[in-house]
C-alpha cells in the first residue's frame, strides 16, 4: 500500500505532465494563429498586388508603366497551389441574368482623351442575340480566334465590336506582359503603347462584377479567371474603355475585371509562344520581348 509520501509523489508527476501537455497546446495554438494570420495576409496582397498589375494608375490616370513599377510584378509569390485549401481562390460565379442586361448602355466621355479618332458606340438598348460572336485577332505573332460573350456582356462587346469595325486596334501593340504563378495575362488596346491610352469614353462594369451587391466583401476576395478568358482592364469601377487582357494562365484577381470572352486553341498557342519568351528585362511583369502588335481585330 503506497505510503503519504509516494501519493504526493505520483501527484506532483501527475500535475508536472498536465502542466507540460497545456503548455504544449498553448504553443501550438499560437502557432496556428501565426499560420493563419500570415495566410491570411498572403490572400490579401496577392489579391491587391493582382489588381495592381491590371489598373495601377498614377493620379493623372495614367496606367503605370514597367519602368518603376517595382509593386506590379510582386504577384508572383502567391499561386493556388500554395495555398491551404482553405484559402484558395474560388471559381467565377455562376452567370444569372440581372434585370435589363443590355437595356441601357451607356459610354459617357471620360476625362482623358482619345489616343485615337473613334465614335463612341450606340448607346441604349443593345441585343443579347446571337449569344457568342467570332472574331480574329490578327497580330504579327500569329492569329488570336475569339468569341465574344454577347449574352453575358452586351455592352462591353457593343463596345469591343464597334471599336473593331473602325479600325481602332489595327496597327497598335500589347504593351504589357505578365507572367506569374497567380498571374498570366498579355493586355493590348492601348494605341500609345505604353498602358495610358483609351478611347475617349468609359462604360461600367458588366459579368462578374453584376453578379455580386455594390457592397458586397467578395468583390475584394480573389477568384480565378481561368486559362482562355477574355477580360477588360480597367481604373476602378466602372472605367472600361479599350484596353483588353488575354489569359494564357489561370490567374487570380477580384471579380472586377469584366469577362467579355474566350480565346481559342490556336490563340492560346500564340499566347503561349509570346509569354515562352517572357519580358525584356526578364521580370515577370513588363514589356512582352516579342514584339507584339495587333494587325486588326474583326468579326468573323
Amino acid at each position: 500500500m503506497p505510503t503519504n509520501e509516494q501519493r504526493r509523489a505520483t501527484a506532483k508527476r501527475k500535475l508536472e505532465r498536465q502542466l507540460e501537455k497545456r503548455a504544449e497546446n498553448e504553443r501550438k495554438r499560437r502557432l496556428y494563429t501565426i499560420i493563419g494570420s500570415a495566410v491570411a495576409a498572403v490572400v490579401v496582397i496577392g489579391a491587391v498586388v493582382a489588381t495592381i498589375v491590371i489598373t495601377n494608375r498614377d493620379p493623372g490616370g495614367q496606367t503605370a508603366s514597367t519602368a518603376g513599377s517595382t509593386p506590379t510584378t510582386s504577384a508572383e509569390d502567391t499561386s493556388p497551389l500554395d495555398l491551404p485549401e482553405q484559402a484558395q481562390a474560388g471559381g467565377l460565379p455562376p452567370f444569372q441574368a440581372p434585370e435589363g442586361l443590355g437595356g441601357d448602355c451607356q459610354y459617357p466621355e471620360s476625362a482623358e482623351e482619345a489616343s485615337k479618332p473613334n465614335n463612341a458606340p450606340r448607346s441604349g438598348k443593345v441585343p443579347t442575340e446571337p449569344a457568342q460572336v467570332s472574331a480574329s485577332m490578327a497580330t504579327n505573332q500569329g492569329n488570336i480566334g475569339l468569341q465574344l460573350d454577347n449574352a453575358k456582356s452586351p455592352c462591353t462587346v457593343n463596345s469591343f465590336a464597334s471599336l473593331a469595325q473602325q479600325g481602332f486596334f489595327n496597327d497598335t501593340p500589347c504593351h504589357r506582359l505578365t507572367t506569374s504563378e497567380s498571374l498570366a495575362v498579355l493586355q493590348c488596346g492601348d494605341p500609345t503603347g505604353v498602358g495610358t491610352g483609351g478611347p475617349g469614353y468609359a462604360f461600367a462594369n458588366e459579368y462578374p462584377t453584376n453578379q455580386y451587391q455594390p457592397d458586397d466583401p467578395k468583390l475584394n476576395e480573389p477568384v480565378i479567371y481561368p486559362r482562355g478568358t477574355l477580360a477588360m482592364a480597367n481604373a476602378g469601377p466602372d472605367t472600361n474603355g479599350s484596353q483588353f487582357f488575354l489569359v494564357f494562365g489561370d490567374s487570380q484577381l477580384p471579380p472586377n475585371y469584366t469577362v467579355f470572352g474566350t480565346i481559342d486553341e490556336t490563340g492560346l498557342a500564340t499566347l503561349d509562344k509570346i509569354a515562352a519568351e517572357g519580358t525584356v528585362d526578364g521580370a515577370p511583369d513588363g514589356a512582352p520581348k516579342l514584339d507584339v502588335n495587333v494587325k486588326s481585330i474583326a468579326l468573323d
